[in-house]
């Protein structure tokens, strides 16, 4: 099994370089508290919230995937320059669509890195309604 990696708190981190390193690796899951059952549900995975990732053809966030517990829902696959190269300031940023059938969604995202690994999001639970 891979190491994962998990985003810490970065106001707690001293250096910047290591607030840089966190954060731009970090999958950050965006969506509603509640959605509906049978209803497209829309969930957003950014990877870094304060920071963007490289986009260099040797290192670049691979992938990003989307759990429901260790249910996968779905993922996203880049090559190097899909999100404007070398010199990009822009973030991944993917918006899955969904549609619920339980009572609740128990999300995590992953983002990959070609040179640091696999990193992993907070959870995020979200309630269905009927």
């Amino acid at each position: 099994m891979p190491k994962i990696n998990r985003y810490v708190d970065i106001d707690t981190v001293e250096r910047e370089a290591k607030k840089d390193y966190i954060d731009r690796h970090s999958p950050f899951i965006r969506c509603n508290e509640t959605g509906k059952k049978g209803e497209k549900f829309a969930i957003t995975v950014q990877v870094g919230n304060e920071y963007s990732h490289p986009d260099d053809f040797d290192h670049f966030i691979a992938n990003v995937a989307l759990y429901n517990g260790e249910t996968l829902l779905a993922r996203a696959d880049f090559v190097p320059g899909t999100l404007g190269g070398q010199d990009s300031k822009s973030q991944v940023e993917v918006t899955f669509q969904i549609i619920p059938t339980g009572k609740k969604l128990n999300l995590v995202a992953h983002s990959y890195c070609t040179k640091h690994g696999l990193w992993e999001s907070d959870p995020v639970v979200v309630t269905i309604e009927e």
